[in-house]
């Protein structure tokens, strides 16, 4: 009974929460910034390419938020620094990720524990002068890198999220600022099915759609578009963007809050034959399996890798063929069309993972056309 009691007051925070509007200057341009042990240095960020940072990643521990590693302190503040130069930038710290998602069950399984939680969570904001909280759970109610979820995370994260809006409410009057509050959300459909989206998107502020990922080495026994805008209807698995988009939409997810995820990475299979230039074909993981665009754009294109163009699905592939390698990843074209979608859309933006993996800052500044956002002339050097 509590649980709908909370649940119905959470839905009269959101209703009178003027944050949880649509965005009205444009599309968001989201980055996971993910320095890990490195200290961010001057020049490091284009921050007038951004319209807001989410940090990666602070951890759970003991039911409380607790920064990661070591340079973290610095960080925050490098970061927040930067909406001296641009002031529409917002700098969230997301809290969880693939690895530290495993504490997200037990913090949430009670008022008790979420309560700690948040109010952690609001001490953390104010320590760092942030903007807001994004929750990386991966999953709820479902196994990520751990085995450690139950059936109830699938209340408990709408539970969770109410309360931390209710909570948010309250700080803004204290702070006399807008704090925002965004989850990012797995691509396929068994995210939405074990979470009450309908509920969840009515105490947020943008749902960052991960729309990468869909074919991973090791996972299938084939190769396969890793981050499709479209279905190729060769596809096995009829995978793509656009339908991830719909599945969210029929879910209760209004357009303006999906900010569509785009990976600044590729993924590469081994042991493929040349056989539709290596596309949907039988590959085992290869010794660098994950390729950051930065390496792509050095070290394989024009290095024995040709690139090949799937129409159906607008995106790039590489292949190898004295390597027998197959490479799936994200290219300048290929992102200009999921601009334009989002555009046509009218999506809330787009957001990336993760800035530290295309020093060319080509793939940025692809997002940038588009969008056509202001340049980033003193924002930085990529």
């Amino acid at each position: 009974m509590w649980a709908a009691l909370a649940i119905a007051a959470g839905l009269a925070f959101a209703a009178t929460h003027s944050a949880i509007a649509a965005p009205s200057s444009g599309p968001e341009v989201i980055a996971y910034v993910f320095p890990q042990e490195v200290q961010l240095k001057p020049g490091d960020i284009a921050a007038n390419r951004l319209t807001r940072i989410n940090y990666a990643f602070a951890n759970i521990v003991g039911g409380r938020i607790v920064t990661g590693f070591p340079h973290d302190k610095e960080n925050f503040a490098a970061l927040t620094a930067l909406k001296k130069q641009n002031p529409r930038l917002k700098v969230l710290v997301s809290v969880g990720g693939w690895t530290w998602s495993g504490a997200f069950s037990d913090m949430a399984l009670t008022s008790e524990s979420r309560s700690v939680f948040i109010q952690s969570v609001a001490e953390f904001i104010d320590r760092y002068k942030l903007d807001g909280l994004d929750v990386d759970w991966e999953y709820p109610a479902m196994a990520g890198s751990t085995n450690h979820f139950r059936p109830q995370d699938t209340q408990n994260y709408t539970l969770l999220l109410a309360e931390l809006r209710a909570r948010f409410d309250k700080e803004e009057k204290r702070l006399h600022r807008q704090l925002f509050l965004s989850i990012a959300v797995g691509g396929e459909s068994d995210f939405i099915e074990h979470t009450e989206m309908g509920k969840v998107q009515k105490y947020i502020d943008t749902v960052n759609l991960m729309a990468y990922d869909y074919y991973e080495p090791g996972s299938e026994p084939i190769t396969g578009n890793h981050a499709p805008l479209f279905a190729n209807p060769a596809d096995p698995k009829k995978i793509s963007a656009a339908q991830s988009i719909q599945n969210y939409e029929q879910a209760g997810v209004p357009a303006e809050k999906i900010v569509l995820g785009v990976p600044f990475y590729g993924h590469a299979w081994g042991g493929v034959q040349d056989r539709n230039h290596g596309l949907f074909q039988p590959g085992k993981s290869a010794p660098e399996t994950y390729a950051k665009f930065g390496n792509i754009a050095n070290t394989m294109l024009n290095h024995g890798y040709d690139r090949y163009w799937d129409a159906a699905a607008s995106a790039p592939t590489l292949y190898n063929p004295a390597k027998h390698i197959f490479v799936s990843y994200e290219d300048p074209q290929s992102l200009a069309l999921k601009c334009k979608y989002v555009l046509d859309h009218k999506l809330g933006g787009v957001m990336f993972w993760d800035y530290e993996s295309d020093p060319t800052g080509m793939l940025l500044n692809a997002i940038d056309q588009e969008f056509h956002l202001p340049s980033a002339s003193n924002g930085g050097t990529r």
